[in-house]
């Protein structure tokens, strides 16, 4: 074997974990600090803020006595809070006797708190997470900005088409005879689509006040835009800014010719012609299944390479308001987390693989590739990333938050806590389910295709 041969993919899977390990420490960071400063508010001392577990690789000791340390596994973290000692018993046995002897120190308890105080803290681990989503998401929407209406030509993006005349600056006013409706209109983008599937149209456009006409890429072309992690198209090194100018040595030249090209090949392997700064590659790959949600909330099974298409020129934009930007943030989150309910359900019902579901060594490979697609692309990644985790804290599952929840749910009805041997047999429960859980999503890693 020639060992030198091992490099790149040794080089990959380094990039690989050190990509993983980023976006998983940021979003544990930030589920930690929620639970860490909230509890802070509401009088529970915490003890220990960790970012990872096992031997402890640097600590300190701040002002209130918390000890901030980072350990050598990093695929976690916690917070220790005064009380606590191990998610079976819930309970620091000792730390209980002695502090109950001093009421002001069992109120700086976890399990001394008041029944609100210990709901705030729990819960904000995931309200966090869902915070730094809509951050991140509203940063993105605002360094990108918003297309400026009317559409206005911007960069000019490099194709195999010698026939475009158009310009940096000139304002979109019709396409193909037809006028172009409001970035608002409900019929913009079915606008498109309805354009006739030719490689050249003809753009009327506003330059330097004069209206004239001129020939263009059709508006929806072949160009790879965006590639999809953990798909056909990854494995086959298509990138950014490639154009598929053919399939099967069929000519491409609309985005949705590639769809429908796609979609009728029931998952044969198809072979592309793919041009790349000036150079025509061909590229072979077997399109995988994927589910998507249907219109009146169903789900359907559909193949899909895995591209993202783009215009021929990135529209000039504007900077949007603030509320603006916010309010996109929270739109995309919630469209997340309304995602993952729809699938989980639809998994639960059997009308979703659960190859959809991704486990540590997906989510591993994701992470890697979307790094290599730029910083941009990691970014987003860490927001869908932290909405997941927040979600998925959020489920009723002992030794889970929304399990710890549950539990206070249940003592605010009832007056009072679940009792030990109770909360010993959920938690050990809830371990056990985590443990499957975490099995079943990495078989899903290694066994689907």
């Amino acid at each position: 074997m020639d060992l030198l041969s091992l490099i790149p993919a040794f080089g990959g899977l380094i990039w690989i974990l050190v990509s993983f390990i980023v976006a998983l420490s940021v979003i544990v960071a930030i589920h930690e600090y929620g639970h860490y400063i909230v509890g802070r508010w509401s009088g529970i001392h915490a003890d220990v803020f960790s970012i990872g577990f096992g031997p402890v690789l640097w600590s300190r000791h701040d002002k209130r006595g918390t000890r901030w340390q980072i350990a050598a596994l990093p695929f976690g973290g916690y917070v220790k809070f005064a009380g606590d000692a191990n998610a079976a018993s819930g309970k620091d046995e000792e730390a209980m006797e002695a502090a109950s002897a001093d009421p002001e120190a069992l109120r700086r308890t976890m399990h001394g708190a008041p029944l609100w105080a210990r709901a705030a803290t729990v819960a904000a681990g995931p309200v966090f997470n869902f915070i730094l989503s809509i951050l991140v998401f509203s940063m993105i929407g605002y360094s990108t900005g918003i297309i400026s209406d009317p559409l206005t030509v911007g960069e000019l993006r490099p194709l195999p088409n010698e026939t475009n005349e158009l310009r940096s600056g000139d304002v979109v006013l019709e396409i193909d005879g037809n006028p172009l409706p409001d970035l608002d209109d409900q019929n913009y983008s079915s606008f498109f689509s309805a354009l006739p599937m030719t490689a050249d149209l003809e753009y009327t456009v506003e330059r330097e006040g004069t209206r004239i006409v001129v020939q263009g890429p059709h508006y929806q072309s072949p160009l790879v835009h965006r590639v999809v992690p953990q798909s056909a198209a990854i494995s086959a090194g298509l990138e950014r800014g490639d154009v598929i100018v053919a399939i099967d040595d069929v000519t491409i030249n609309t985005f949705p010719e590639i769809k429908a090209a796609v979609e009728s090949s029931n998952g044969r392997p198809l072979k592309l012609g793919v041009w790349r700064n000036g150079e025509v590659l061909e590229k072979t790959l077997k399109p995988l299944p994927v589910d998507i949600l249907t219109e009146d909330d169903g789900f359907q099974t559909v193949w899909r390479i895995g591209i993202v298409s783009g215009a021929p020129f990135d529209g000039a934009r504007e900077a949007p308001g603030v509320g603006q930007t916010l309010s996109g943030g929270v739109r995309q989150t919630w469209a997340v987390i309304d995602g993952t309910f729809s699938f989980l359900g639809g998994m639960i019902a059997g009308q979703v693989s659960t190859c959809n579901l991704s486990g540590p060594i997906g989510i591993a490979q994701t992470a890697g590739q979307m790094a290599s697609q730029g910083t941009m692309s990691f970014i987003r990644l860490i927001a869908l990333l932290s909405t997941a985790v927040g979600v998925m804290n959020l489920f009723p599952i002992p030794a889970l938050d929304g399990g710890h929840l549950v539990f206070y749910a249940y003592e605010a009805v009832t007056g009072r806590p679940p009792s030990d041997a109770a909360l010993r047999i959920l938690m050990t429960f809830g371990f056990a389910m985590i443990l499957m859980l975490m099995i079943f999503a990495t078989s899903t890693d290694l066994f689907c295709p």
